[in-house]
């Protein structure tokens, strides 16, 4: 007993030298830990976007009402990826908050906490959606594409607890500057789906069920993985231990300060995208919802740059506010927003020039060919606003990174459930513009909430800033 003790404090001081790498890199220059973790994680969604962009190939095989079928089940995939997503970002706020404070017992029980979490919120989820599928996708208007919705989204509500662990636990990598692992699972499940997609769709014959099936096993079989990592291996910063877990009431109220908004986030773009489909319907058909549910795809790996932009500001922003540091805080939340904006820039010129050949893809077959003339004009028309996405999505990262979710949720629900209907629902009906109306409208609004975002953010951060000044020591 008495010569095991040393060796496991050796053993010990040497995992904590180790782990501490990517902690100090959120701790020193602000921009440098902003490439340094954006880069891996930006590499990750790239692979995963490049999924969702050949898995809507491969289903454009099967007809438009398949794409349309997909369309109708996405705001509930995405309502699930925000979930599991909102309660990543609280918990990485919170466990980022406690590394820029010394406080790595506080992280660690942060991470534990997070994990109880999840597993009930998977279930919250999972059955009251699975029992009332068929009911929901009718109460929706999936009209002659029910049956094809319900199929996909039987298997995928079953499985949705790899999508809530698969999120979380990459949540915690990063908030301890360990983007490169988080990365390398998000690429594996990416890489696994292109393969099976086809497999399961062609080979086995099970249409856009089997989309759903080679979804599932990717991400059971990146689940596992990530599992061996933070509870098997134990060789991340923050250590689990569940003997003896009792609820810590103000952990939980520390991570449901970012959770909570960021999930309703979630859940607001998620019924915005539902509210959108409903219009879309009244104004065209089914096949809006597929030229919408389909050009949003693009959009997606248009501003994934900015979606792993966003996930280094929320680490380093609470590494930086957790130190008293809110100077760091402002060269961050800015450095990242010139970053994100060059590169949107780039980007939206990019999609407008090249609209047709990207709608193309998209419709290469007999029965999807008839949509390609309104997704380029979708595609042209929503560019538009992609430069300014960087403005909203990093100032809210900056707000879930320094514990304000609040302020988060209220910019969002300004653009998604507010701006996003209204604009929508005056430039296709009033100005009696049509489908390209309902484009112009998304556009508008994504251009006037995040500069409301980016204003908010500033004031916020001069605020701080001047506390720091006028009263040395002052804790925001």
């Amino acid at each position: 007993m008495d010569n095991t003790v040393p060796e496991m404090a050796i053993s010990d001081a040497a995992s904590q030298e180790k782990k501490t790498v990517g902690v100090a890199m959120l701790l020193g220059d602000p921009k440098r830990a902003i490439i340094k973790l954006a880069l891996p994680m930006i590499a990750a969604m790239s692979l995963q976007t490049i999924y969702n962009l050949v898995d809507a190939i491969w289903v454009s095989g099967l007809g438009a009402d398949a794409l349309a079928a997909i369309g109708f089940v996405f705001p509930f995939f995405f309502l699930a990826i925000g979930l599991s997503n909102g309660l990543g970002v609280g918990a990485g706020s919170a466990i980022s908050r406690r590394i820029g404070a010394r406080d790595k017992l506080g992280a660690d029980n942060v991470a534990v906490h997070t994990l109880i979490m999840m597993l009930l919120l998977t279930v919250l989820f999972t059955i009251p959606l699975y029992a009332f599928t068929d009911e929901l996708f009718v109460l929706i208007g999936a009209g002659k594409t029910a049956d094809m919705a319900i199929a996909y989204a039987q298997i995928f509500f079953a499985g949705s607890i790899f999508i809530f662990f698969t999120n979380v636990a990459n949540a915690i990598l990063r908030s301890e500057g360990d983007a490169k692992r988080a990365m390398y699972a998000m690429a594996l499940g990416a890489g696994l789906n292109i393969i099976l997609d086809p497999i399961f769709i062609y080979t086995f014959g099970l249409g856009v069920a089997g989309a759903a099936w080679a979804t599932l096993i990717s991400l059971a079989i990146t689940s596992f993985i990530m599992l061996n990592w933070l509870l098997v291996k134990k060789d991340t910063y923050v250590s689990f231990k569940f003997s003896g877990f009792q609820f810590d009431k103000e952990i939980v109220k520390d991570i449901f300060r970012v959770a909570l908004p960021a999930s309703v986030m979630q859940l607001a773009i998620s019924l915005t995208i539902l509210i959108i489909n409903l219009i879309l319907v009244k104004v065209g058909n089914t096949d809006s919802v597929a030229i919408y549910s389909t050009g949003w795809r693009v959009v997606t790996i248009a501003i994934l740059p900015l979606m792993g932009i966003a996930t280094a500001v929320v680490s380093v922003t609470g590494a930086a506010f957790g130190a008293h540091a809110y100077e760091k805080v402002s060269i961050a939340h800015l450095y990242a927003t010139k970053v994100g904006l060059v590169i949107e820039i780039v980007i939206g010129v990019a999609t407008f020039i090249l609209a047709p050949q990207i709608a193309m893809i998209f419709t290469h077959s007999e029965g999807a060919a008839h949509l390609a003339p309104e997704l380029t004009m979708f595609f042209r028309i929503i560019s538009l606003f992609y430069p300014s996405v960087s403005f909203g999505m990093l100032s809210s990262s900056l707000f879930q990174g320094t514990g304000k979710g609040m302020y988060a949720l209220a910019v969002t629900l300004l653009r998604t459930l507010i701006l996003m209907p209204l604009f929508a629902l005056l430039f296709a009906f009033n100005l009696e513009l049509g489908l390209v109306g309902v484009w112009w409208g998304v556009v508008v609004a994504n251009i006037i909430g995040p500069a409301v975002a980016f204003v908010w953010a500033r004031l916020y951060i001069r605020r701080l800033t001047r506390k720091v000044t006028s009263r040395p020591g002052a804790q925001e």
